[in-house]
């Protein structure tokens, strides 16, 4: 296919596609879809190799948030039978960490429920982030506490902290037909204050939530144009109890072209398979080893994950191998500044997207897909941080 081909040479280049052919990945056929990933790979192992990162969730503060994001199972007026817990301490988190370490987990994300954290909750993260650097020698903590005020970032890099996550989710247009208590802005902002404390930032998206191909788009241009080091990729867990229960709206072939068109929009940016694969993707995981360089390891925050164990034969089984910590994850170009690319040096390059018009290409709308929706799939967390039981890692 000419599109495919185009498609390499531009990542191999790092430039940015045009919409229409970002779009045009998501309308190709089942019956292209090897070709497809064949030629998103010879990207993603331009840039990354056949090396596969690992990182492990610790859920520092479970459920009760005051948001209503609809997708989340911790919104305001949920009623999804998941784990409420308030902030675990220090030590306590550190030993959950430990674990996801001890599986071949290279970084560790915190998370914590909420809108944002006050001043007190920054402090109590910080000697978080102190107790894991004390007993796990070259880990990197990435945090994940939601909006950030104004010196929060600057305090949470002096800590230690490596990255800050915060996912924009879905495009700016749709954006207030899955939240009303923040908006699309507010998560741009705060992504850029990790930036500019100097933290790595990581930020993406959740797709199957409704969204046409052009909303999906949408938010990895407006990812691109932020320039994070690491997008991850969620797929929707239809939680019991919450609004979008009912959004059974991927396919394994879907799932799949969506990374594709991820990876071809962002080459040479560490793209993590996140939250849902083992829901949506099924048997059909290690395929999307040839297209991410990243995964989660064991559980997620709400909802149990693949065996830790399970994850690491998967990645050896596809021919791929675990990324150490004395690796570096990033291209040499995307390095300085603690991971993030210099702006000033990149300027004009990386990281100045080239403009790209949308013109006029009609909003796709989401397939329905061919199989029965598999709720049976959704398991609830009930180990690991939090809990009297053993992590999954």
């Amino acid at each position: 296919m000419d599109l495919l081909s185009t498609l390499v040479d531009k990542g191999l280049r790092r430039e940015l596609p045009t919409r229409e052919e970002a779009l045009a990945v998501l309308a190709t056929s089942d019956d292209e879809l090897l070709d497809v990933v064949a030629a998103a790979g010879k990207v993603r192992r331009q840039w990354f190799g056949r090396r596969v990162k690992l990182n492990y969730l610790v859920n520092l503060k479970s459920g009760l948030c005051p948001e209503d994001c609809s997708y989340c199972s911790q919104r305001l007026g949920s009623k999804a039978e998941i784990l409420k817990y308030t902030w675990l301490k220090p030590d306590d988190a550190s030993k959950a960490a430990a674990a996801g370490v001890a599986g071949g987990a290279k970084r560790v994300c915190l998370v914590a429920s909420g809108r944002g954290p006050t001043d007190k909750d920054v402090d109590r993260v910080s000697e978080t982030i102190s107790a894991i650097k004390e007993q796990n020698e070259g880990v990197e903590v990435c945090a994940c506490l939601g909006l950030l005020s104004d010196g929060q970032a600057g305090r949470l890099r002096a800590a230690g902290a490596d990255a800050y996550n915060h996912n924009l989710n879905t495009s700016e247009a749709t954006y207030g037909d899955i939240c009303t208590t923040h908006d699309f802005s507010d998560r741009v902002s705060t992504v850029q204050q990790a930036q500019a404390a100097g933290m790595s930032a990581c930020s993406g998206l959740i797709a199957g939530m409704g969204e046409s191909d052009a909303d999906l788009v949408d938010v990895v241009f407006a990812l691109r144009e932020l320039d994070p080091d690491s997008v991850p990729v969620n797929f929707l867990i239809p939680f019991e109890g919450t609004p979008l229960a009912k959004e059974w709206n991927l396919t394994p072939q879907r799932a799949l072209r969506i990374l594709a068109m991820v990876r071809f929009v962002c080459p040479d940016i560490e793209v993590r398979l996140a939250g849902g694969r083992e829901v949506h993707l099924r048997s059909m995981q290690p395929l999307a080893l040839h297209l991410v360089n990243s995964i989660f390891l064991g559980d997620y925050l709400t909802s149990e994950g693949q065996a830790g164990k399970d994850d690491l034969a998967m990645i050896e089984d596809a021919g791929f191998e675990v990324e150490g910590s004395d690796t570096t994850t990033l291209p040499e170009h995307r390095r300085p500044c603690g991971g993030h690319a210099d702006t000033e040096a990149a300027a004009g390059e990386t990281c100045a997207p080239q403009a790209a018009e949308d013109a006029g290409a009609p909003a796709a709308t989401v397939p329905a897909p061919s199989d029965e929706a598999r709720r049976d799939l959704v398991s609830v967390r009930r180990r690991g941080a939090g809990t009297d039981l053993p992590p999954n890692a």
